[in-house]
């Protein structure tokens, strides 16, 4: 009797054991700059949905300045930080530092999201990352004025140089001064690199770097299509626009002095907002053309978050990334902050088609987008496109004759990739 009434204890006592809220943990993740708001709405849903807590670290505005940063974290093994925002450039250079989800995360869970966005992230036999949003080139254009002026949202990079002088000159002969036809991202760093190889790619460029790694950047399509850029500078894009990001060029454009802009898909939800100038003033287009025959060739930009290796919560970390990735979420960001999903199911789902109602356009758009050599380059990636945004930058600033430019920069990639074998 004594021995069954020891086991009947033991037994409540696991039972309470069992009830017993799991012990509460505090997770440290880094959230981009551009969308901290809303990142920090999942987090704290999740904390207070599980009872954890969630500290919370901004990543610099300048995206480029986060690499130092998470460099110094890995470099010390540090357990600072759980939970990681990562841009698709990032994946190959940083591999090393990222916890296999592959165990961490439901197969079902995995393939609710688009198969290239994940596949991105299987390196070595590794999933390194999970997609938060996807993220592709798109240009925003002043439908009221192109209707006005009986304009149609131009197709190739010619037709927007013509469409957006015109407009811009009438626009400042009936009063408005201010007014420019095209805004853009033309600062040197990596926004740069994106804008240049849409011009470059939509015209037969090719990417800067072949699949296996010869260097491809000067050839007579690079050459016309830098040209063409060059020739917007003072035209239509003010000379600012050398100094632009992506923050300073959205300004403008949501100032409602500018008819073109070229963005990442956030830019309809933050030119939407209900005291903006541009309520129901804006069009959504894919990326112009370079040459007819040509696809589209927004830069792809998927950004992920990835649990550290060096966490002491790695469990924990991966719930908080499992719901940050996951349904809830991302139609919360879809629907607040126009952020492009990478749930295959919300492209069906009427709420968020409500608040986007580009998003069939932007899922064809993200079909053709064209990624960035960071496959290729590996842990080199920010050498070569450091080297290549520099030369970009001097060449649509007017510094030398556009061939010779290309032909030194074959050059310096040719010593990067060298130096990198």
């Amino acid at each position: 009797m004594k021995h069954r009434l020891k086991l009947f204890a033991g037994l409540a006592v696991l039972a309470m054991a069992a009830a017993l809220p799991a012990k509460a943990e505090t997770i440290s993740m880094f959230c981009s700059a551009t969308d901290y708001e809303l990142c920090e709405e999942g987090a704290q849903q999740w904390a207070k949905s599980s009872g954890n807590e969630v500290k919370i670290n901004r990543t610099p505005q300048n995206l480029d300045d986060a690499i130092p940063i998470y460099q110094q974290l890995f470099a010390s093994n540090s357990s600072d930080v759980d939970l990681l925002y990562v841009d698709v450039i990032w994946l190959g250079m940083m591999k090393d530092h990222f916890q296999d989800l592959t165990a961490l995360v439901p197969d079902g869970e995995v393939r609710a999201h688009f198969a290239s966005a994940t596949d991105a992230a299987r390196i070595d036999g590794k999933l390194v990352a999970m997609p938060f949003y996807i993220d592709t080139g798109l240009m925003f254009y002043r439908k009221d004025l192109l209707e006005k002026y009986g304009k149609q949202p131009p197709k190739t990079w010619e037709d927007l140089t013509t469409t957006a002088k015109e407009i811009q000159d009438d626009e400042r002969k009936a009063g408005n001064a201010d007014m420019w036809g095209y805004s853009w991202q033309g600062r040197s760093y990596e926004g740069l690199t994106c804008d240049a190889l849409e011009w470059i790619a939509s015209g037969g460029g090719g990417t800067i770097l072949s699949d296996q790694g010869e260097v491809t950047i000067n050839n007579p399509q690079a050459a016309e299509a830098l040209t063409r850029a060059r020739g917007w500078i003072d035209t239509i894009s003010p000379k600012g626009v050398l100094n632009y990001d992506e923050e300073s060029s959205r300004a403008l454009f949501e100032s409602g002095n500018a008819v073109f802009h070229r963005n990442w898909p956030y830019v309809w939800g933050t030119s939407q907002a209900p005291d903006g100038k541009l309520l129901g003033k804006v069009g959504v287009s894919a990326l112009p053309v370079g040459a007819q025959g040509q696809k589209s060739s927004g830069s792809l930009g998927t950004a992920y978050l990835a649990v550290s290796k060096y966490s002491n919560k790695k469990e924990k970390a991966a719930e908080l990334l499992r719901y940050m990735v996951g349904l809830e979420d991302q139609k919360m960001r879809a629907i607040k902050g126009g952020y492009n999903p990478t749930v295959e199911a919300l492209y069906s789902d009427a709420d968020v088609l409500a608040k986007i109602p580009f998003l069939p356009m932007a899922k064809t758009a993200f079909e053709e987008s064209v990624a960035r050599p960071s496959a290729t380059t590996g842990k080199n990636y920010n050498r070569i496109s450091r080297t290549f945004y520099r030369a970009v930058h001097d060449v649509i600033s007017g510094k030398g004759d556009v061939n010779e430019e290309l032909a030194q920069l074959e050059k310096r990639l040719k010593r990067d990739v060298k130096a990198t074998d």
